[in-house]
């Protein structure tokens, strides 16, 4: 082949290089690389679009000469991010080592094929600047998939292969993606799944291959085995592990399960000695020092070695702020390995690729036949770190160990805010210093020294003031960033100093609380309005509503939000402005927005109309339910809709309980107390104003979602009829007790089971009208505890609750709805009517009977919403309890998000989480960015408590869930915090019994 400068190849015209050779990918402005006089060798490099090239170097070239002509055939800026492996004539698989002679690692080169792969693959793909270099990680995602090194469930699986197939051959066409999908192999198991794959690939219609690219790595990235490359090794007992490496740390797992994890700032040394690799860990006084050394047993030493070398460059790259100096030579002996990383770190390839003013290079895609616009115009490099916008198409992730169980790895995604406490998450740097972590040990062990600062670069561009690209945050706030560049969130944990002031964490709160109410709005104004608009059968007028009376108070929490981001983000110290004190308070921001808010009062009055005007509609048309429906099996919508239609009137609750706390904490000398007091004062009088009609619409709606889980009852909802609990009592019948569910309304008491439709409805027993209704205690008379008769007027059921305290309260709320049936008809005529389909089932017959397993089972509960297998009703049926309209008003109140740090019972690490509670359920997410939860914990049933001794969790601000087997620690950043999240969660596990409020009785 002749030399690249002399004409283009294959390759150069494929990709639609121009015969000028751009960029070196180590230094800026070069041409292909200086070699060495010598005798030409031609090396064959395979692409990961399956092309071969043929390459000229010298035969005393370095293997970064070659490494470099791939780069600039390819034209690719960001190449460090790849590598070149091959087999040695061992049959290991091996990097090319950039510093060695090339021809002296390649033993045999005409009978050596190198491949040109992803070597370091990063937590984020945002931080990928150049449309090429997320084109080639998604051909590398593509062969991984292929070749079964990234295992993943059906779902992920179909709905990448969805975005490969449409970066292919473009929008769906059921032929062609029939077709394409009978020629072309994207998975082993592949025609198990191809109509959830053609399903899939349906729904991207418009998506730009560009695009394609971007959804695929954003599922790809999220799942457990992406980019690693398993190292099969032994424990001291024998067991079967795999070791591995990622940007976080070195990873053990068995089998594809991850079972422990190593992160770097936890880590004191890597070396290795004959067959054993040894993982020396810094010491930590909570724990015995005899785990100080870790040691696996691998198949050979130069399998130890292989995979130290990967160590080193892992950590390297990501964890270095350059290129690490060699070492110097010594006079006499040499002891460990000379081996370095050779290249640029993360952060030097994202402050070039940023700081370079040069255009990008047209190239095509090889297997699309689809045009991409964005990469065939060039750009000048401002424009480089723009990528799609993500799509809300949902990411299911590989399969969940745990019903709150997260996918993903430890850390969290480096476009999570840093705005935490979790001082104590990591290790300080200060105290450990990373210079050490590889250092020469002992004779005999074969190991060299990495040494300087440690950094993960995110890739983003802070300054950027695009508005298409993200809102201004705290994290992209240029205040909170540094040299251009955001630290990894381990570094700035330990480094970062926090406010210690209880009005900084009511403040915090407020922002957290208010990043999830403004999400909970986008599933109003827009997942609900771009459903409707598309089906004409929809009516214009409650379109119009809704969003006339919707949009605005949308609008309006956005520039709240943006205000209170930035006043965080003062608070927290990153400019000057805290030294004046100007900026530690919140009152006055409250105070502003609050009485912006008094103006967009009609608009809130508004919002029971459009809760009623939507159900009517729903009623008369059997289309228009089915699009409500269809809504609210999507991902975004993780509740009911209706609780989405009242989420603005509930915020008002949450303003004036933070201004309460907020008044409560600072001394009258304060000075944000007055505009704290103000600003109460202001809430307090919408809240009145308002109340009537949310406690009217908080019942309406409760009595909208029970029609959905009951099947025999046609008027539910009916003028004047209140809702007042609902759960679980045994009932005595011929067979001794069965398990029931019972409804007590303001006008009767109807009992269910569980039935066997679809949807799991519960199936009405019978009904009991309580005017005239007696209750007496039984437990004498039948000899069962906690049981009470019920008398009415046709028929005595006799019950038993499941302890003395649920006993209490059903008595209690009993008494008080018989007291409300006798104020109201009097009659007792008012009976809820059944369909002509509801025939009185024989008591004899036990319902069908699930496990609590399906609730804290192996599968995340939001998977099984599109069944309602996740609604109060059935969290009640399983956990055998109870809960009141009393309760779900409290839970309204009570709502609270923030970042938790989670562990598992058995688990060794802490996970941060996104953590949203709401409706008796932790909701959690992987930052607060995401649009939809991936998993959550109905908290009914749950005990909270605090860790004991000896549980060994010597940590500050945890707290323990716990039901039967299942248990979760959590932990806070704060004691505010903690208190508060222990609040919360206290008031859906503890149902106090409480009598509905007096006021609550005259409403209705």
């Amino acid at each position: 082949m002749a030399e690249p400068a002399d004409r283009p190849s294959a390759a150069g015209q494929r990709l639609g290089a121009p015969e000028s050779f751009g960029v070196s990918t180590l230094e800026p402005g070069l041409r292909p690389p200086v070699q060495p006089p010598g005798r030409q060798v031609s090396i064959r490099v395979q692409m990961l679009d399956d092309s071969q090239e043929v390459f000229q170097i010298s035969q005393r070239a370095p293997g970064k000469v070659l490494f470099d002509l791939v780069c600039v055939h390819l034209n690719l800026t960001e190449g460090d991010y790849f590598g070149l492996e091959y087999q040695d004539h061992r049959k290991m698989t091996v990097w090319l080592d950039l510093l060695k002679p090339a021809l002296k690692q390649i033993r045999r080169p005409k009978n050596t094929i190198l491949r040109f792969v992803v070597k370091f693959f990063p937590p984020d793909h945002t931080q990928l600047l150049e449309e090429l270099t997320r084109y080639l990680f998604a051909l590398q995602i593509k062969r991984d998939l292929a070749c079964g090194h990234l295992i993943c469930n059906d779902t992920s699986a179909a709905l990448m292969v969805s975005h490969i197939i449409q970066s292919e051959i473009g929008d769906f066409d059921e032929t062609q993606s029939w077709q394409h999908l009978l020629h072309n192999k994207y998975l082993p198991d592949q025609d198990a799944i191809r109509d959830k794959i053609t399903d899939c690939h349906r729904k991207h219609v418009g998506q730009t291959p560009a695009e394609s690219d971007y959804q695929l790595l954003e599922i790809a990235r999220r799942l457990e085995m992406y980019g690693v490359r398993l190292h099969p090794a032994k424990d001291r007992e024998g067991t079967k592990l795999s070791l591995a490496v990622a940007h976080t740390g070195v990873l053990v797992l068995q089998g594809y399960t991850r079972i422990n994890a190593f992160n770097w700032s936890k880590i004191r040394k890597l070396s290795f000695k004959r067959k054993r690799f040894l993982i020396k860990l810094r010491s930590d006084p909570a724990q015995s020092a005899h785990h100080d050394t870790l040691e696996f047993a691998m198949a050979s030493r130069d399998c130890c070695k292989v995979f130290w070398k990967i160590c080193v460059e892992y950590h390297a790259f990501f964890r270095l702020f350059e290129e690490p100096k060699p070492k110097p030579k010594p006079i006499l002996f040499t002891r460990g390995s000379s081996f370095r990383f050779s290249g640029r770190t993360q952060k030097q390839i994202i402050d070039y690729v940023k700081d370079s003013e040069f255009k990008k290079v047209p190239f095509e895609r090889k297997h699309s036949k689809v045009l991409s616009h964005g990469s065939m115009s060039p750009q000048s490099s401002s424009f480089r770190s723009q990528v799609p916008k993500e799509s809300a198409m949902p990411v299911l992730l590989a399969d969940q160990p745990d019903a709150a169980v997260v996918n993903g790895t430890d850390d969290a995604p480096a476009a999570a805010p840093p705005t935490n406490g979790f001082h104590d998450a990591v290790t300080s740097r200060q105290n450990h210093p990373d210079q050490h972590l590889l250092n020469p040990g002992s004779p005999g062990s074969e190991d060299s020294p990495l040494a300087g600062p440690h950094v993960v670069a995110n890739g983003q561009d802070p300054g950027d003031p695009s508005p298409e690209r993200q809102p201004l945050t705290p994290l992209t706030s240029p205040l909170l960033t540094e040299a251009g560049y955001v630290r990894n969130e381990d570094e700035d944990e330990a480094r970062r100093k926090f406010p210690t002031d209880k009005a900084y964490f009511i403040a915090k709160e407020l922002l957290t609380t208010e990043r999830t109410f403004l999400k909970d709005l986008q599933v109003v104004t827009q997942s609900f309005q771009s459903a409707v608009a598309k089906d004409e059968a929809f009516p214009d007028s409650v379109q119009n509503l809704i969003s006339a009376n919707y949009d605005p108070v949308f609008k309006f929490h956005q520039g709240f939000l943006k205000e209170t981001e930035q006043r965080l983000a003062q608070w927290e110290g990153r400019s000057n402005a805290h030294i004046k004190g100007d900026y530690q308070r919140v009152g006055d921001i409250l105070l502003k927005n609050i009485q912006g808010l008094r103006q967009l009062t009609v608009h809130l009055q508004k919002h029971s109309e459009c809760l009623v005007e939507l159900e009517r509609a729903c009623r008369s048309s059997r289309k228009v339910e089915g699009l409500c429906r269809d809504l609210e099996q999507q991902r975004v919508c993780y509740l009911p809709l209706n609780i989405f239609l009242l989420r603005p009137l509930h915020r008002l609750l949450h303003y004036k309980l933070i201004l309460e706390r907020l008044c409560k904490h600072y001394p009258p000398t304060h000075d944000d107390f007055r505009d704290s007091r103000a600003a109460l004062a202001d809430i307090s009088e919408m809240v009145l104003q308002l109340q009537g009609a949310m406690m009217k619409m908080e019942n309406f709606q409760k009595l909208l979602e029970l029609r959905k889980d009951l099947t025999g009852i046609d008027n539910l909802v009916s003028p004047g009829r209140e809702f007042i609990r609902l759960g679980c009592l045994s009932k005595l019948s011929g067979k001794g007790l069965q398990q029931r569910m019972f409804f007590l309304f303001s006008d009767s008491l109807v009992y269910t089971s569980r039935g066997l439709t679809p949807a799991n409805q519960f199936k009405v027993h019978g009904q009991l009208p309580l005017y005239g209704m007696t209750i007496r205690e039984s437990e004498d008379e039948w000899g069962v505890p906690h049981s009470f008769t019920l008398f009415g007027q046709r028929q005595s059921v006799v019950v038993a609750a499941s302890c003395a305290a649920e006993m209490e309260r059903w008595v209690e709320d009993i008494k008080m709805a018989i007291d409300l049936a006798e104020q109201g008809s009097g009659s007792g005529d008012d009976l809820l009517a059944t369909g002509p389909a509801d025939h009185k089932l024989s008591e004899d017959g036990g319902a069908e009977q699930e496990s609590e397993e399906e609730l804290c089972g192996s599968r995340s509960s939001l998977e099984r919403q599109g069944h309602r297998g996740n609604t109060t009703v059935h969290v009640c049926w399983h956990r055998n309890t109870s809960v009141s309209m009393v309760d779900f008003s409290v839970a309204v109140e009570n709502q609270l998000s923030g970042n938790l740090l989670r562990k598992f019972k058995n688990s060794n690490g802490w996970q941060k989480l996104w953590v949203v509670f709401t409706n008796f359920s932790l909701f959690f997410y992987k930052s607060h960015q995401d649009d939809y939860p991936l998993a959550s914990l109905p908290l009914l049933g749950y005990s909270v408590t605090v860790p004991s001794e000896s549980e060994n969790i010597h940590k500050d601000y945890v707290f323990k869930l716990h039901f039967k087997s299942h248990v979760y620690y959590f932990r806070s950043e704060s004691e505010y915090t903690f208190e508060r999240w222990m609040e919360v969660i206290r008031s859906a596990t503890c149902s106090a019994s409480r009598s509905l409020p007096a006021n609550r009785k005259d409403i209705y």
